[in-house]
């Protein structure tokens, strides 16, 4: 696949920012949609299925990190955010959301296309497991990010802990580095080893019958985690 071969959606309002956008991607060889607003950029990325969103979270009808969310229901797009917002909490409640990068304003093109570039890359790459993984009494379809118990409630996980499970998943029964799952999760120049812990703590608890005692998502001790499947047990 080439980049040629790429579309890639712009959802922002400023037709500045927009000419500057359609410009730089062209000039790489993708083609290129632009969505105004927020319910424009969501019935486009359902029209045309692009393999890259770019979204400005300060649109005119709804919020950005709305987009992301309701995007982030049906498609596993990789998602990139353009926006001003500098604050921490913005940042990680994009994330939290299913962001797959976050760029701030002023931006710089040709890093900006690099990363379009570098999550297609490992969108690709990683060919995220779309079947149904079974751990204990928990049976997970990645493909469409819901989860049920044994005994019919439904399991909820929010969009970074599903793609925690699809990144430990993508990897069998082997040993997946802390910063191998910062970075297919949260995106580059990210180091937050607290998060993760937090995250795999927390999935513990939903899927593990005793989370002091983990059997499905294992430590490796200042290395990173493995998840052990059912029918792949030690």
């Amino acid at each position: 696949m080439t980049d040629a071969m790429h579309a890639v959606l712009i959802v922002e309002d400023d037709q500045a920012i927009q000419k500057i956008l359609t410009l730089l991607f062209e000039a790489a060889g993708f083609r290129v949609i632009v969505a105004e607003t927020a319910a424009r950029g969501e019935l486009d990325a359902r029209l045309y299925k692009p393999d890259v969103i770019v979204v400005d979270l300060g649109l005119p009808d709804r919020d950005g990190i709305m987009v992301i969310a309701a995007i982030r229901a049906w498609s596993a797009v990789p998602i990139i955010v353009l926006t001003a917002r500098t604050a921490e909490s913005q940042r990680l409640s994009a994330f939290d959301q299913g962001a797959d990068d976050y760029v701030v304003k002023p931006f710089n093109g040709p890093e900006l296309v690099a990363r379009a570039r570098a999550t297609l890359r490992r969108h690709v790459r990683g060919s995220l497991p779309m079947g149904i993984l079974n751990l204990g009494d928990v049976s997970i379809d990645l493909g469409k990010r819901i989860a049920h118990h044994r005994d019919g409630h439904e399991v909820h996980f929010t969009p970074i802990e599903h793609r925690i499970l699809e990144t430990l998943a993508r990897y069998g029964d082997r040993i997946v580095t802390h910063a191998v799952i910062i970075k297919e999760v949260w995106g580059p120049n990210r180091a937050d080893a607290r998060s993760l812990r937090v995250y795999i703590a927390s999935l513990r608890r939903k899927l593990e019958s005793d989370p002091c005692r983990p059997q499905h998502i294992l430590t490796e001790l200042g290395v990173g985690y493995r998840l052990v499947m059912d029918g792949n047990r030690q």
